[in-house]
């Protein structure tokens, strides 16, 4: 069933429950006033004729008085009254379905008799005589059952027409959701830029909307990022892939020597190795994405670490003319091959683009890394792009070879992330620096 139908049989629901319950304290309010009124007419005429049966203790002073009690019942058709004697006997009685009436120790009761309903009150008087004085309330129960004709027939309409305005008020009031619906049928890979308006939503839909929204960008922007991956993996491997076949067909061309052939055998390993190496990142890469990317943390000291490294890459900054210095102190939780890893492509991104003359910082604490080149200035919106995928900088700092493909800072983040810490670049004053920082683990 649809919340609309839903919230329209609750309306209903509701609708007529409180007319039930008002019509219900409606009737027995009104059977009590009527009750009420009965009782105080009853009360009243019963003291008339008690004060004409004054003295009165034998039937033939019964007879002199009959006059006066027929002209009193003649004023009010709606009573009856019937008197019994001191022996026991009915020495009067006004109609002649009284006799049928049984006898009653309560003072006021309730009688039916042959579809009439009577209200009867009893009273012994002191010369003995027992006075039974009866009320007609029949066209009291007429109104009481027609009002609860009426009160069912009010319950049934209230109910309908509730839950037509219900379902009405409900199908308005969740045009939102049904318009989120026709904008989620129309997404698509060429519509993801659609948004959801704010405007007239309802206060309890706004955060959803909002939700919605987000995730639409969400999606706007990782599609965008597939779509570009996709594009800059094609452009990556067709130029090795090209490299290859050129020169397995050159090679092929005509009858070479055998060092040729080994020329061009050792030149085709060198575009594998490459490949192999960009599908070996592009997995690490995936692997990060998905979580999937394990780490086997043990206690590394820093100093030892750094200095590890700036022993390898020493020859290439000596080749170079970049001094290379180590600063570093501390202990470190951390996955020893994927942190030199990390660290190995920050250092050969930055030995590439450090001037000759120029110095390198390697320097590190238990809470933050840094490796920092002095070079060119890098702009801030290309700061954090440096971490995308097959992105390289302007053509001013760009590599000419084909041994890097762009994956270096990307699976450097990853790796960072790994760890629970955050890789950023900062560029100025002559001087660049990719930072990581490293949540503080307590002691003790």
């Amino acid at each position: 069933m649809s919340l609309a139908n839903r919230l329209a049989l609750l309306f209903a629901a509701c609708a007529a429950a409180v007319a039930l319950v008002a019509g219900a304290l409606f009737t027995r309010a009104s059977e009590a006033h009527f009750v009420e009124l009965d009782q105080q007419q009853l009360q009243g005429k019963l003291t008339v004729f008690a004060e004409q049966l004054q003295g009165v203790t034998s039937r033939e002073d019964l007879a002199a008085r009959r006059p006066q009690l027929e002209q009193e019942l003649q004023r009010h058709p709606e009573l009856a009254l019937r008197i019994q004697g001191t022996d026991g006997q009915r020495w009067f009685t006004s109609h002649a379905e009284l006799s049928h009436l049984p006898p009653n120790e309560q003072h006021i009761s309730r009688w039916q008799h042959q579809g009439s309903d009577f209200r009867v009150i009893e009273e012994r008087l002191d010369s003995g005589l027992q006075l039974s004085l009866l009320l007609d309330i029949t066209h009291h129960q007429h109104f009481l059952a027609q009002m609860q004709r009426l009160i069912w027939l009010c319950v049934g309409l209230s109910a309908l027409a509730t839950a037509l305005l219900g379902a009405w008020v409900a199908r308005r009031g969740l045009r939102p959701l049904r318009r989120m619906t026709g904008v989620a049928q129309q997404v698509s890979a060429q519509s993801l830029t659609t948004r959801l308006p704010l405007d007239g939503i309802p206060a309890e839909l706004q955060e959803l909307t909002e939700a919605f929204n987000a995730m639409l960008a969400r999606l706007e922007d990782a599609f965008t990022r597939l779509s570009a991956f996709s594009a800059d993996i094609a452009h990556e491997l067709r130029t090795p892939l090209s490299n290859l076949l050129t020169q397995t067909q050159v090679t092929l061309s005509q009858p070479r020597a055998l060092e040729d052939y080994r020329e061009a055998l050792h030149s085709n390993l060198e575009e594998l190795q490459h490949l192999a190496q960009m599908v070996s990142d592009m997995l690490l890469l995936a692997k990060a994405d998905n979580g999937l990317l394990q780490t086997r943390r043990e206690p590394l000291m820093l100093e030892a670490e750094l200095s590890a490294l700036a022993d390898y890459f020493a020859p290439l900054a000596e080749e170079t003319g970049v001094r290379l210095t180590v600063e570093a102190c501390g202990q470190l939780d951390a996955d020893r091959l994927l942190l030199r890893r990390m660290l190995s492509n920050l250092i050969d991104n930055a030995l590439r683009f450090t001037p000759p003359g120029g110095e390198l910082r390697l320097s590190a604490t238990p809470t933050r890394i840094e490796v920092a080149n002095q070079g060119a200035q890098i702009p801030p919106e290309q700061c954090e792009r440096l971490f995308d995928r097959f992105y390289r900088a302007d053509p001013a700092r760009r590599e000419g070879g084909t041994e890097h493909a762009g994956l270096g800072l990307a699976i450097a983040r990853s790796i960072a992330q790994s760890h629970g810490g955050a890789l950023a670049c900062r560029s100025a004053d002559g001087w660049t620096r990719f930072i990581l920082d490293l949540p503080s683990v307590p002691q003790g």
